[in-house]
């Protein structure tokens, strides 16, 4: 293949902008923005069939067919050249091309370039080819062109272009694949990932044998050649939009532009249908002007190529700009105008700024970083300095923006201490550093990382290009002195080997080599220390290199010059010395030695002496031998090298001079040291043994020194080898000395005997009382102290002990016997439990009392109301009034003074039955399971009439801690039962009614949990309730209305705004929205307090109703896994704030949340205030915005939001609480160990209820016939009658009132002691747990009175006498104690005669129940029973907690009988009222006036009330008032007819209103003031009178308040 000259051979210019593109309607003609065409467009040699000569058919279709393959070629040229610079990699020869796609590697890397998350690098199969290029083709390599395909389809390129995988694999069809990448050329170039494909079709070349081959396959293949001009119009119609538009728009931008008026331009050019971006007005004179000359340039070209291309294979937009092509134009002049923006903020010096324009898309410039602005600011400010324009191109901000930015990355990685960053930033061909060697990259690194953390540490933030290129040159230069110090020492090893001095010195001088300190003197002495260096080197077998490196090389010439020194050094000293001796100076003897030593300390000025005689004498002797003797000095240094000095004419030498005659009468060097070092050891030596300290470390320091103290360490190491000797003669010659002088001192003691007795008890005695006075005088001064110190320790000892009790695993005996009193019941314990017991059977008599008080005051307020509306009769009221009466009286105080002793009060043969029912009621107690299926087995109605009444009876209301605890199981198995059985959806809890649920509330705001609603809201609500002036009402239309009845009330006219208005009608008067405002804004303020409250008080919420709300969580979460987090929290949600808190908001008053005097109520605004802060917290407690109806409030939207996120906090905290078990330290072994029964207060008719019901629905409650339940129901028999339960002769049988008088005994409350049917017995069989609270009672019995470390050693020790004593008055002492104890607390009888059993039986049946408790696993031998003695520590433990509890149940019990009893005053006095009201009702019914007014004070009318005179108006007067709006079936002229007289009646605010037609009375009706102000403020605003007359109500209350009480 060659190219034309001038055509088409320059590859695309990658650097043009291709930004996000639009859908094109043209196909070839898209193709815009190529180099620019050549002058003249030569005709191809197969680029047309028209020719001047005239050919025959054959010759003409072998043309066409050329042609085809020639046009062909053109395409496949076009794919290579884009496909290449997609790839940035060269493709195989055009001919060769289509082989070489067949594999997919090239185009499974084309599709990891357009879409590199769907294909990497790894999933391309064979990616080098080189199985391909190996054994060929295999099927694997399909898996790349299905790659390619999908990849396509990830982008929405439409399928109507993909190819088969066998066209490609088989070469089925090689021009649809190339089809199919010349249309994903174009629809990538529109997307804005890749550079427009060019259009060659004529500008290449091809032989004819290329052509031809390229015919023949083309013919192999059979099919027809795809059209690809018409790839944009097919690539329109398959893209989404809306080709008529788009085709219209576009012809309507090539029409504004060939009219050339700018502003017409950028119209059309904003048209949406032509679907162009970044399209800016203020550059339509740009626009205008780019896309003039794009056309015409267009046009141009079309009438050049219409030449070689037949008609029906034109494009329709070969002369207009496609709207592809307008895109381009447009990017392009947004281009510029960015460039100009970007060199404007350089200008002006913002960083910020220009960091913006770097970044604006129409700039088309590579990405930059924020942290970098200044960089990019500084340095495009240097760049633009340096521009002779002071102006910077496209071009130029592209490499330098690409540049900086890959600074600015390669910055913050020297930040981060990336060093793997940053040599891959270095790497970076974008950031164009010079001379840079991968292979120092490394280097470069760490030069950089030192550079940066001066720069940071200067203030700098960031390195410039510059300073990262001079670190580079650096680094560089440095490696360079390296290479060539390498080199140098390869010269000075050549030249240490060649043995040549002066050349040794050459290359020591090398300035590459930077050996220091060479002194061109020494030339020999260097080389003869270098050579002996390299020698010792080259013998070293452990030693790498053979050669000397230049650290080696610089050691050497410094060992050299120090010789140098060390030869000067002696030199000075032999001559000093032989000097002076030949001077006979001895004084100067010292000086000279002393600075010419290596060891000063070798000179001790001691031997100054000794030293000159010595050298004196040494001269002398060589002197006499001396014959002839020259001036030549010779020196040996190291042992090694010789140095020669010539005395007279001061000449060195290293090696033997010619001349060289020695001066042999005097002393060297090795000589002089020698004799001074003999000198100095003969002296060390002869001082060591007797020298002090001082001394001996001066002569540890001289030279010989460690040699003298090696001397004396031997001497040393001998005397102690010859130890015993030493020792022995030592010995003997001490100890002769000794006993010479002790038998002087003895023979004196003798002599003075009794005088030496006296002075010895004298001085004995005295010491003795002195120290026992000082002693005594000490305790008397520190008397508090010592008190202090024997508390502390004993309260230590005893803290102790009982940490070892409470924290230690396995206490000791020992630690247990000191706190088992602990065990023993006082008589304050007795008493503390008979005052539980008795405030809790009051407190269960006053609430049961008071709901029945309840009930009644409610029918009797259901009576009053009826009777108010003529309902019933006056009499009736009376008649429940005597019955109320006698309940606050008689019946009260036959409920408290009713025998409720259990079964002692009952007949002898009715006793077992009564039993049965105890045993019954325990078991229903304590086994919730029985009474949560019974629940679910009646109809709601009277299941809620059962868990009020009889279930909350059973449990006392919750009275203590174990029956909490029990009612709590209870909630807690009915609930799991009720979620499992009965709900189906999650939100079945909220939209239901769940019994469990509701009986929860119930409970939690009865008596028990009254008190906690009432801290929790008092406070707040009554703040709320007393603010008179807070109006809250959110209801547009109820504000629209008040406003119009304020208007009207205020002027006495008619209003002419509409009465009835929808919400968004009464949305549009500014005042309703004032009115609104205000009243949101209030509610918010309120709403806050409210919320806070609640938030704050978490731990005054019940512990029943946080651990109710947990059980609820937990059961919801298991049976529905997929419920979130929200969902659980707004069930929870639902309990604590919907059902329990809520209605105690909106009604305080019916929850006694705030005290009401008898007769008082809140009034309506007050309703309303509440009701709007109540629907605002349940609206963020289920997190439900205000939609639909309430849009209005949609403003309070962010705040709901807000107050859920509050809510679910608190929500989330509320179930976080321990369980039961837990809370309460109950396990289902405590009734065993608690001092008394439990004991229930019931009903006759409830007991013989609960019988019932049970025996209703037995086979649902106790399937299985072996169940105890069963049993006892078996036992019991069928329900008994009232009378058959209280047994014969309890009713009078000739009663006449015999039904009352069993109903009211059915009232009668017994109290019942509940037992559990198998309790411990004598000769019964016992099961382990009893048997071990027997044998623990047994052991506290022993231990008290038997010491003993371990329970087996008491056991097996026989009790002594006085043991035996001391127990049996323990005992005694029990037994007298047990007597005064109530009945219900004593202890069973089997308990008592085990008690009173001597230590020794005691201590024998402890055995025998240690070893069955030990064959049932309860305890061990091995441990020695270590277990039982645990379970009486936890005893203790557990009876000092369980008397503190009982205080708080004391005081818990006082406070909530203090509550009823307040709320039974209350009722009392509701009571006294309705008796005054009804009173009052007797006395108007004597004056025999019905309608007269009832005086609810009881005072009667007030004095002078005098009858009113009537007022008289016509209807047409009304009307023209606006009080009458109309009369149906009578026209307005007739209105002067009808007459209307109102008369004020006797009644305060009770007026007759009569109505006359023509004179003639027609009706009358009544009216009350209280009940048009009621309607008024319901904001109804029209009524009817006489079922016809419409009246303004708001007008009618104007005209009654001036006429009648001149308002």
């Amino acid at each position: 293949m060659s190219l034309r000259p001038g055509q088409g051979g320059d590859r695309p210019d990658t650097s043009a902008p291709a930004g996000p593109e639009p859908a094109s309607l043209a196909g070839e003609g898209s193709r815009g923005g190529r180099a620019p065409e050549p002058p003249a467009l030569q005709r191809p040699r197969y680029g047309s069939i028209v020719d001047d000569e005239r050919l025959s058919a054959e010759e003409m279709d072998e043309r066409r067919r050329q042609n085809m393959a020639y046009e062909y070629l053109c395409h496949l040229e076009e794919a290579k050249r884009w496909m290449e610079v997609c790839l940035v990699e060269e493709l195989p020869p055009t001919t060769e091309l289509e082989e070489g796609l067949r594999n997919g590697v090239y185009l499974a890397k084309l599709a990891k370039f357009f879409a590199p998350k769907m294909v990497s690098e790894k999933k391309i199969y064979d990616v080098e080819q080189t199985r391909y290029k190996k054994s060929g083709l295999h099927f694997r390599h399909t898996d790349n062109t299905v790659q390619w395909l999908r990849a396509m389809e990830s982008i929405g390129l439409p399928k109507i272009f993909y190819p088969e995988t066998t066209d490609v694999y088989d070469r089925k069809n090689i021009p649809r694949m190339i089809y199919c990448i010349h249309a994903l050329s174009l629809y990538l170039f529109k997307l804005g990932i890749a550079p427009q494909i060019q259009d060659l079709l004529g500008k290449v070349d091809f032989t004819e044998e290329e052509i031809s081959n390229m015919r023949k396959e083309l013919e192999k293949y059979g099919i027809q050649m795809p059209s690809f001009s018409k790839i944009g119009g097919i690539l329109a119609n398959e893209l989404s939009v809306d080709e008529a538009a788009l085709h219209a728009a576009v012809i309507a931008i090539n029409e504004a532009i060939e009219k050339g008026i700018a502003e017409q331009t950028i119209k059309t050019l904003r048209n949406p249908n032509a679907v162009l971006t970044l399209v800016d007005d203020s550059l339509a004179q740009e626009y205008q002007k780019e896309l003039w000359e794009a056309k015409k340039r267009k046009e141009e070209n079309a009438r050049l190529k219409n030449n070689c291309i037949s008609e029906e294979e034109r494009d329709a937009y070969e002369e207009l700009l496609t709207q592809a092509e307008i895109q381009g134009n447009i990017n392009k002049v947004n281009r510029l105008a960015a460039v100009d923006h970007i060199n404007a903020a350089v200008q002006e010096g913002d960083p910020e700024n220009t960091l913006l324009a770097l970044k604006r898309p129409e700039a088309q410039l590579p990405a930059v970083y924020p942290f970098a602005a200044v960089m990019y600011q500084n340095e495009l400010f240097n760049l633009q300095k340096q521009n002779a324009m002071n102006y910077l191109a496209h071009e130029e901000l592209l490499i330098a923006v690409e540049m900086l930015s890959a600074v600015a990355l390669l910055n913050q990685a020297l930040e981060s201490n990336d060093l793997v960053s940053v040599q891959n930033q270095l790497r970076s061909p974008t950031i164009g550093f010079n001379n840079l060697d991968e292979s120092y990259v490394e280097r470069y690194t760490n030069a950089l990382l030192t550079i940066k953390l001066e720069a940071l540490s200067q203030g700098q933030d960031n390195l410039s290009w510059n300073e990262i290129q001079n670190c580079i040159d650096m680094v560089n230069i440095q490696i360079q002195e390296e290479n060539d110090r390498i080199v140098a020492v390869g010269h000075i090893n050549e030249a240490i080997d060649e043995g040549n001095p002066l050349k040794t010195l050459d290359t020591l001088l090398l300035p590459t080599a930077k050996i220091k300190n060479v002194d061109p003197d020494y030339a020999q002495h260097y080389q003869d220390v270098l050579y002996h260096a390299k020698t010792q080197k080259l013998m070293d077998s452990e030693s790498v290199s053979k050669v000397l490196w230049l650290d080696e090389i610089q050691h050497a010439v410094n060992e050299a010059n120090m010789d140098k020194d060390k030869a000067k050094q002696w030199i000075t000293l032999v001559i000093d010395v032989n000097q002076c001796l030949e001077k006979e100076k001895p004084s100067d003897i010292l000086s000279l030695l002393k600075p010419s030593m290596p060891n000063t300390n070798d000179i001790i000025p001691e031997c100054a002496d000794r030293y000159y005689n010595a050298l004196a004498k040494a001269k002398e002797h060589k002197s006499k031998s001396v014959s002839a003797e020259g001036s030549w000095l010779k020196l040996f240094l190291q042992d090694k090298y010789e140095y020669y000095y010539n005395f007279d004419s001061k000449e060195i030498s290293w090696v033997t001079p010619e001349s060289y005659l020695p001066k042999e009468s005097w002393l060297m060097a090795k000589e002089i040291e020698d004799i001074i070092e003999e000198v100095t050891t003969d002296y060390v030596r002869e001082k060591m043994w007797s020298a002090s300290d001082d001394l001996l470390l001066r002569l540890q320091a001289t030279s010989a020194g460690s040699l003298l103290r090696k001397e004396y360490e031997a001497r040393k190491s001998y005397l102690y080898e010859q130890e015993k000797h030493v020792v022995k003669i030592q010995a003997f010659w001490k100890g002769y000395k000794q006993r010479k002088a002790y038998s002087c001192r003895r023979q004196m003691f003798i002599d003075n005997t009794n005088s030496i007795v006296k002075i010895q008890s004298w001085f004995r005695m005295v010491t003795t009382r002195r120290n026992y006075l000082s002693r005594l005088q000490y305790f008397r001064d520190h008397k508090n102290e010592i008190v202090k110190i024997q508390s502390l320790l004993r309260a230590n000892k005893a803290r102790d002990d009982y940490k070892t009790l409470v924290g230690s695993e396995n206490p000791p005996l020992t630690v247990i016997r000191k706190f088992v009193h602990l065990l023993d019941q006082s008589n304050l314990d007795f008493q503390e439990e008979l005052e539980v017991a008795r405030l809790r059977e009051e407190v269960v008599t006053k609430i049961r009392g008071n709901q029945q008080l309840e009930k009644d005051l409610n029918l009797m307020d259901i009576k009053i109301g009826l009777l108010v509306k003529n309902r019933i009769t006056l009499e009736d009221v009376i008649s429940h009034r005597t019955k109320l009466n006698k309940k606050k009286g008689g019946e009260m105080q036959i409920l408290t003074n009713t025998d409720n002793q259990g079964i002692k009060s009952l007949s002898k043969e009715r006793r077992k039955t009564l039993e049965t029912y105890q045993q019954l009621f325990y078991l229903l107690q304590t086994n919730p399971l029985y009474l949560a299926k019974l629940i679910f087995q009646m109809p709601q109605n009277k299941s809620t009439k059962f868990m009020d009444t009889v279930i909350f009876t059973l449990y006392n209301y919750a009275s203590n801690q174990r029956e909490e605890y029990l009612l709590l199981k209870l909630f807690k198995t009915a609930l799991e039962e009720e979620i499992k059985s009965k709900v189906d959806q999650v939100q079945d809890i909220v939209t239901g009614n769940p019994t469990v649920i509701k009986m929860v509330v119930s409970f939690n705001r009865g008596a028990r949990g009254q008190n906690t609603l009432r801290q929790l809201l008092a406070p707040v609500v009554k703040e709320i309730l007393d603010d008179k002036s807070l109006t809250i009402n959110t209801n547009p239309v109820e504000v629209y209305k008040a406003w119009v009845n304020q208007l009207e009330t205020q002027t006495g006219e008619a209003s002419k705004l509409p009465y009835d208005v929808t919400t968004e009608q009464a949305l549009t008067y500014p005042e309703v929205k004032n009115k609104l405002e205000a009243s949101i804004e209030n509610l918010r303020r309120v709403t806050d307090k409210v919320l806070n409250s609640i938030i704050s008080s978490l731990d005054l919420l019940p512990y029943g109703l946080r651990y109710i709300a947990k059980v609820l969580k937990n059961s919801i979460r298991e049976k529905f896994p997929d419920a979130t987090e929200d969902e659980l929290l707004k069930i929870v949600g639902n309990l604590l704030y919907y059902r329990y808190m809520n209605p105690a908001i909106v009604a305080p008053d019916g929850f006694d949340i705030i005290d009401m005097t008898a007769g008082g109520q809140i009034n309506p605004d007050q309703r309303r205030n509440l009701g709007s802060v109540a629907k605002v917290l349940q609206h963020a407690a289920s997190n439900k915005l205000f939609e639909g109806e309430n849009e209005h409030l949609s403003s309070m939207n962010n705040y709901l939001s807000e107050t859920y996120h509050e809510f679910r906090k608190y929500f989330k905290e509320a179930c976080n609480v321990p369980e039961p078990e837990e809370k309460f330290n109950m396990d289902k072994y405590t009734d065993v160990v608690t001092v008394s029964k439990p004991v229930i207060y019931i009903s006759i008719e409830e007991i013989i209820s609960t019988h019932s019901l049970l025996l209703e629905h037995q086979d649902a409650i106790a399937p299985e016939k072996q169940d105890l339940l069963n049993e006892l129901l078996e036992s019991l028999g069928e329900v008994p009658s009232v009378e058959s339960f209280l047994g014969e002769g309890a009713v009078d049988p000739n009663d006449p009132n015999k039904a009352n008088t069993l109903n009211q005994l059915a009232k009668t409350e017994i109290s019942l002691y509940l037992t559990s049917k198998y309790d411990l017995g004598d000769g019964e069989a016992i099961d382990g747990q009893s048997l071990m609270i027997k044998t623990k009672k047994l052991i506290i019995d022993v231990i008290r009175n038997q010491p003993g470390n371990t329970l087996t050693e008491i056991l097996e020790t026989p009790a002594t006498t006085q043991q035996e004593t001391d127990h049996a008055k323990d005992m005694v002492s029990r037994a007298i104690i047990d007597s005064q104890a109530p009945e219900e607390m004593k202890h069973s009888q089997s308990m008592v005669e085990d008690a009173q059993l001597p230590l020794e039986q005691k201590k024998r049946k402890i055995q025998r129940n240690l070893r069955t408790l030990e064959q049932t696993g309860h305890v061990s031998s091995k441990n020695k029973y270590q277990d039982i003695l645990n379970e009486i520590a936890k005893d203790i433990r557990n009876q000092r907690l369980h008397r503190k509890l009982r205080k708080a149940e004391l005081a818990k019990l006082q406070q909530t009988l203090k509550a009823l009893n307040e709320k039974a005053a209350f009722y009392e006095e509701q009571i006294n009222y309705y008796d005054t009201y009804i009173k009052t009702c007797v006395d108007n019914l004597k004056r025999r006036n019905a309608r007269r007014s009832i005086k609810l004070d009881g005072k009667g009318e007030p004095k002078g009330a005098k009858r009113s005179k009537p007022v008289r108006y016509t209807a047409a007067k009304l009307h023209e008032k606006g009080v009458l709006l109309g009369i149906d079936d009578l026209q307005t002229n007739q209105f002067k007819n009808v007459t209307f007289d109102i008369v004020s009646t006797e009644d305060v605010g009770i007026f007759d209103v009569r109505s006359k037609f023509l004179g003639v009375d027609m009706e009358k009706v009544q009216l009350n003031i209280q009940d048009l102000l009621q309607m008024q403020y319901e904001g109804v605003a029209v009524m009817k009178m006489f079922d016809k007359v419409k009246v303004n109500v708001n007008l009618l209350i104007y005209l009654l308040n001036k006429k009648f009480y001149g308002k």
